[in-house]
């Protein structure tokens, strides 16, 4: 990728608090599969980077799906028999069921603790729960909120709407100098969670608006949807398009202290996924690299038969793995900028090394090519921050058989990614190696 510009790198301090940032302002908004608050949360990101944003009506077939009714909710309480209100809305936004039908009227307390999602083994904690495809109305509450209600009748009241509308979605593409994409999509479905995923919505605006001053090969395409309905109502209306996609990462629950995480993509040894296991393979000990299955984001739609896209999936802790984990303790307490750092920092490595691989042809492979009359020992001058090393020359010219890429040779020989590249370009700019997809590149 190409700089364009002076202007100095910023840190990783202040791209760690960037992220954060933007994550805390859409943490607050309830956002559902529908609706307005999906509206919002695309306007907050679109003062990032510029989205582009689409409508898909109710009714809409989405393949084997259908876009539902749109929903939003404006208010809702529980109050006792004596008017003091036990549970309300505006709180939490986790307290309503999503996609809960508007419901007004008086309760038995038994009549009520069947409309009422708990956590008995995390009793002080508000569940997140969704009935998007079957209606009913219904709150999430702390268990031990809801074992401290007496007998006697409640005054129930949900103020939500649910009625034919539109599911909204997001995208924004960087134009490369060639075609081929690299898709990178985050669920934007979730209400006030903010690892799952204000910080996947934040971190890849955040490397969307950081990709615009640069000059890459790859286009770069960043999808903001409600998480399965709305990747359907993506590919069902790009199917077109869905061939130039080469590389693809889901992204979410990058906030938090855990992992990194990756879930390779069907192929299983998709160029991404290698990139990722290298990435992650260097000074990431407690990172893990785990094989697909059609449990999980929206990879599985992706990587469905029918596409079998090569989109993995990157995360810190994997979903369902850590307590916090579709609850009110995922606030903006559990992440932290710096986490938010590391991921865009393995994301954007993943990044360099897309755009970065070639595959080097030796002019001289007959015998070691001598280093020392050219100067090239000399050029590495001692200087560990040049990226450069003689073992690195020398894997480059060992495997510059015109069947190795970069990332290859990074592989067999256990070196960095960019230690080679940069060896390569410096073999390259003495004429020892060309480009074997096009020899007479300089």
């Amino acid at each position: 990728m190409e700089h364009h510009g002076s202007i100095a790198p910023e840190s990783s301090e202040d791209i760690g608090a960037r992220i954060y940032a933007l994550a805390a302002r859409l943490y607050p908004i309830c956002r559902s599969i529908t609706g307005n608050g999906v509206r919002e949360t695309l306007g907050i990101v679109s003062e990032t980077v510029p989205l582009e944003r689409h409508e898909v009506a109710t009714g809409t077939a989405a393949f084997d799906w259908t876009i539902p009714k749109e929903w939003n909710v404006r208010s809702a309480s529980i109050r006792d028999s004596a008017g003091r209100t036990v549970l309300d809305f505006a709180d939490n936004n986790l307290h309503v069921l999503n996609y809960s039908v508007p419901f007004s009227g008086v309760v038995t307390l038994d009549e009520l603790k069947r409309h009422v999602h708990t956590l008995p083994d995390q009793p002080g904690l508000i569940p997140y729960r969704t009935s998007y495809y079957v209606e009913n109305w219904g709150f999430c509450m702390a268990h031990d909120s809801l074992a401290a209600l007496s007998e006697g009748d409640y005054r129930v009241e949900i103020d939500a709407e649910l009625k034919p509308g539109h599911l909204s979605y997001g995208e924004y593409l960087h134009c490369g100098t060639t075609d081929r994409e690299f898709l990178l999509s985050a669920h934007i479905c979730h209400p006030s969670l903010a690892n799952d995923n204000c910080s996947g919505l934040a971190l890849l605006a955040t490397i969307a608006a950081g990709l615009r001053s640069r000059r890459t090969r790859y286009s770069y395409r960043f999808l903001f949807a409600p998480g399965t309905i709305g990747a359907l109502a993506w590919l069902s209306r790009n199917e077109d398009k869905v061939g130039r996609i080469d590389h693809g990462l889901v992204v979410s629950c990058v906030g938090d202290g855990g992992g990194p995480t990756y879930k390779r993509s069907r192929r299983g040894n998709a160029f991404i996924d290698r990139a990722m296991a290298h990435v992650l393979g260097r000074g990431h000990d407690a990172a893990k690299l785990v094989d697909f299955s059609p449990y999980g984001y929206d990879e599985r739609q992706f990587c469905s038969p029918g596409f079998d896209l090569p989109v993995g999936l990157f995360q810190r802790s994997a979903f369902g793995t850590f307590p916090q984990y579709h609850t009110s303790a995922d606030d903006l307490d559990f992440i932290r900028p710096e986490h938010l750092a590391a991921s865009h920092r393995i994301v954007m490595e993943a990044i360099a090394i897309v755009e970065g691989d070639w595959t080097p042809l030796s002019l001289c492979p007959k015998g070691e090519p001598q280093l020392g009359r050219r100067g090239l020992y000399a050029a590495l001058g001692g200087d560990k921050a040049t990226g450069l090393s003689a073992l690195g020359l020398l894997w480059v010219l060992n495997l510059a058989d015109g069947e190795n890429s970069l990332l290859a040779m990074a592989e067999r020989s256990g070196l960095a990614f960019g230690e080679l590249a940069a060896a390569a370009e410096l073999l390259r700019a003495h004429g020892l190696v060309t480009d074997a997809a096009d020899p007479g590149r300089p």
